[in-house]
């Protein structure tokens, strides 16, 4: 049988306080109308495990961890997906194929159809802004190897 418990919470559950960063805490999980609920607990909201405790545990509130987004500027990867298209060797042509669906999903090239020449397939796309018209052949990437491809896009 798989359950679905959640993460560390971010509150006491008896007191409401914040659990801070670092902070011993307890944890514990009940049965609530057929499900495994997860509660937490600060050390000074923790009186001991609720009658109908299945399990409990000591756990420490982790750290917290700054992320930095780096939204993909639209503009710049135009730019390269453009640049891309200067005499393309095989890994620049996936590149430009997954810019190209990047862009669309960015609003920045709308798809204008697809062409078939043999056993190859092709879209057609436009810049919104009237850039003019781009063809990308679909190398019928896996999506391990796209997502491989957009980890190279994110600046580190």
């Amino acid at each position: 049988m798989d359950y679905n418990i959640k993460p560390l919470g971010r509150t006491c559950s008896q007191t409401g306080d914040q659990l801070a960063p670092g902070s011993s805490c307890y944890s514990v999980l009940v049965l609530e109308q057929g499900n495994v609920v997860r509660l937490d607990f600060s050390e000074e909201g923790w009186s001991g495990p609720p009658e109908n405790a299945i399990a409990h545990w000591r756990a420490f509130t982790p750290d917290a961890v700054e992320t930095k987004t780096n939204p993909l500027d639209p503009d710049s990867l135009f730019e390269y997906f453009e640049r891309l298209s200067e005499e393309p060797n095989d890994l620049q042509e996936k590149m430009r194929y997954v810019l190209a669906l990047l862009l669309v999903r960015k609003r920045r090239l709308q798809i204008e159809g697809t062409r078939t020449d043999g056993e190859e397939s092709f879209l057609m796309f436009a810049g919104v802004r009237g850039e003019g018209s781009y063809e990308v052949r679909d190398p019928e990437l896996s999506d391990s190897e796209i997502e491989e491809l957009q980890v190279q896009l994110v600046p580190a």
